[in-house]
């Protein structure tokens, strides 16, 4: 049984809505492919009519600095973004992130974009991201629009999207500036290519011994990729101290949804672990800042 039926390679992002929205049957767009192309074969995806390969628009393969912003293209593979110095001095955590995402034959294929939409709520890619407060571009027949990075989750392995269509374009990050910093880092099983049992991201500009302001993101910690905002609001204007960061983590212990996970850990476990990772990262952001 064929896996697809048709397979179109669009050049831009008005040809790529139009194969998506012209498709008969079903239709998905494809990038990497590595994630959907096993789901298929496995039979975790239902056969799908139409493939739309997007790693041929322009659009999508750029990296480069656009005004205060950053600007990575969804077809970017995961180990470009990994290797740029401009996500390297812009978004520490994202390199981070990228470096642990499989194995490197993988990161040569894989797509920063198809790591997001997955939608899986601990995605390394999409933790980091959702540290970096980034932005997301979304092309539909109406046009484009930018949105906020958590809004394209709707739950565990379901995109808000339409993905009939739509697609994500890219994504915006803004650059930093003097004393801001980011730190990704996870907790995973030392086993080949390892899921993560919990990882963690942190965005944060200092002034002083002040933390003047400050992103995290856990995951998982919830359906969707979690902010821990209520630890946030804890740190955010507050001198740095062992103090604080107690009171930080009693806010994130109150505010995350943790799951068992036969697979990875149960939520017990990673409640019990989250408050050293949280440190780890915590500490290296701010170093850095510094």
């Amino acid at each position: 049984m064929n896996l697809w039926q048709e397979y179109k390679r669009p050049a831009s992002i008005s040809e790529a809505i139009q194969a998506l929205t012209s498709a008969s049957g079903s239709v998905m767009p494809i990038a990497g492919g590595t994630d959907l192309l096993l789901d298929l074969k496995q039979g975790r995806h239902a056969p799908v009519n139409t493939l739309i390969d997007l790693t041929f628009v322009h659009e999508m393969k750029l990296l480069e600095v656009r005004g205060d912003e950053l600007f990575i293209g969804a077809a970017v593979a995961v180990n470009r973004v990994a290797l740029d110095p401009l996500v390297g001095t812009h978004a520490q955590a994202l390199v981070e992130a990228g470096n642990l995402i499989a194995g490197p034959q993988v990161r040569n294929t894989a797509t920063l974009g198809g790591n997001v939409a997955h939608a899986l709520p601990a995605a390394d890619g999409t933790i980091a991201l959702t540290a970096l407060n980034a932005q997301a571009e979304v092309a539909s027949p109406a046009g484009m629009r930018r949105m906020p990075f958590t809004s394209l989750f709707a739950g565990p392995g379901k995109s808000a999207l339409d993905k009939g269509k739509e697609i994500i374009v890219g994504f915006y990050l803004p650059l930093t500036k003097n004393h801001q910093a980011s730190c990704f880092k996870r907790i995973m099983r030392p086993q080949g290519v390892a899921l993560p049992i919990l990882n963690c991201a942190v965005w944060l500009e200092r002034e002083g011994d002040v933390v003047k302001d400050i992103h995290i993101a856990v995951g998982p910690g919830g359906p969707i990729p979690f902010r821990a905002t209520e630890a946030e609001a804890t740190l955010r204007g507050q001198s740095f101290t062992e103090e604080t960061f107690a009171l930080a983590l009693e806010a994130l212990l109150g505010q995350a949804k943790f799951r068992t996970s036969a697979r990875r850990a149960s939520a017990d476990y990673r409640k019990h672990i989250v408050g050293g990772l949280f440190k780890d990262v915590l500490d290296a952001a701010w170093v850095r800042a510094g």
